[in-house]
């Protein structure tokens, strides 16, 4: 398949070799309207909005990935393929697990347990195991430590559910340790292990849903700046 693609507009060397990824498109607005330079809207198609533009001199394209694994798959699929990226960034909110969860916490998904069945189509004889890159895991970490903010490093659970017929069975993934729930860095995992590219999800805690504490919607789209900076860093040369 050649660019643009039937979910994609952006041509050939419209987006960047690393690109942030929320699931809303709004929320991509806002984090090259606040932080990049030079930026310059390359995709509308669906209203997926991709803008690429600067960060501190460095290349970066903000592309929102929707909401779920089929979302995220294809929209991650495509760029990896036909675009040349090299590293996807998730920026996303979850919601908080582990009992020390708490609103606003800053999490890195090493790795990604789920309930989908989205692995099935690689014929596996087993079970894979959805990894974050340790080099972009590991420059996070450092540089919310270099800006004072604490980086919470685990399990996380990549769901197909929202809305769940069983709400206790969060409690089951507490019990081994899983730090919060989110619908799409397993399937993002995936993809680039399959493509032999970076990824890694960087999620802000949005609600607890063991305990009914939640953010606002507006909240949710534009206060998640310390997980958005963290993000923005690896998108210039490693130091």
């Amino acid at each position: 398949m050649s660019t643009p693609t039937p979910h994609n507009a952006a041509r050939e060397g419209d987006i960047a070799r690393t690109v942030l990824m929320p699931g809303d498109p709004l929320r991509a607005k806002f984090i090259a309207d606040t932080y990049l330079d030079d930026v310059r809207c390359v995709n509308e198609v669906r209203n997926m909005l991709a803008l690429t533009g600067t960060y501190q001199g460095s290349p970066v394209t903000v592309m929102g990935g929707g909401m779920g694994m089929p979302s995220i798959g294809i929209y991650s699929y495509e760029l990896y393929a036909f675009y040349g990226v090299e590293a996807i960034i998730r920026v996303g909110s979850a919601g908080g697990v582990a009992k020390t969860a708490q609103l606003r916490d800053v999490v890195a998904g090493m790795g990604a347990c789920t309930d989908s069945n989205y692995a099935a189509q690689y014929g596996l004889p087993g079970t894979f195991a959805p990894i974050a890159s340790y080099e972009l895991l590991e420059r996070a970490v450092a540089a919310g430590r270099a800006q004072g903010v604490p980086v919470k490093v685990g399990n996380i659970l990549s769901s197909d559910h929202f809305y769940l017929d069983d709400p206790d069975s969060t409690r089951l993934w507490q019990k081994m340790g899983v730090l919060a729930v989110e619908m799409e860095a397993a399937a993002l995992y995936m993809n680039a292990a399959r493509a032999g590219k970076q990824a890694l999800c960087l999620l802000t805690v949005s609600d607890l849903p063991l305990t009914g504490e939640s953010l606002p919607a507006e909240e949710r789209q534009t206060s998640f700046t310390q997980m958005m900076e963290i993000a923005l860093s690896l998108a210039t040369p490693a130091s």
